[in-house]
């Protein structure tokens, strides 16, 4: 069976702290792939900004090119409402039973499990990984196996806020990211 992680989120845009978190949990749980699947609507937050999909997912294209273990995985944009994890994965499930998933989540996400749509549903089809972040800490009654990565405080926020106010963001993001954000006037006042 393969061993696949699945890394959700807006991705507006992709940085290197989702790179790290996906390499440090590909290689330490031995995984045969990443997918980044990007979400819709996610239903714990409102939406970032008026970046398009089409941008974002050529933002993600550029972030993993060149690994050939990561892959972006876009069932999430071909619902509309809400994206909710369980009705993701019950997808995926059916669409792949040859796969174990392993659902990768930061310490924040941790501690907020409980008001998750149907955990207890979720927590049969897919084994959650969590990554420790800066200010949270991971505890959960819910099995979770906790990967350890170099902490990088970094988030697509605090990317978007640099721009806002013209601050420089090398080293933040691919260069590669960089030049598509330039070329296409995003996160622009």
């Amino acid at each position: 069976m393969r061993k696949v992680g699945i890394l959700g989120g807006t991705f507006d845009p992709p940085h290197f702290g989702h790179l790290l978190i996906a390499n440090e949990v590909l290689s330490t749980l031995s995984l045969d792939e990443i997918w980044f699947m990007p979400n819709q609507e996610p239903p714990h937050k409102k939406k970032s900004s008026a970046i398009k999909n089409e941008d974002r997912f050529s933002m993600l294209e550029l972030a993993i090119e060149g690994n050939g273990q990561f892959r972006i995985e876009t069932i999430e944009w071909q619902r509309q409402g809400p994206s909710y994890t369980y009705e993701t994965m019950r997808l995926l499930k059916e669409q792949h039973s040859d796969i174990q998933f392993y659902f990768i989540i930061g310490g924040d996400m941790v501690e907020y499990l409980s008001k998750w749509h149907k955990i207890d549903e979720l927590v049969n089809l897919v084994q959650f990984v969590g990554v420790e972040r800066p200010s949270y800490h991971c505890r959960s009654p819910y099995p979770i196996l906790y990967v350890d990565i170099p902490a990088m405080d970094i988030s697509s926020s605090m990317i978007r806020k640099r721009l806002k106010v013209g601050r420089t963001i090398r080293y933040l993001v691919p260069d590669s990211v960089i030049s598509y954000i330039k070329e296409n006037h995003l996160y622009e006042t």
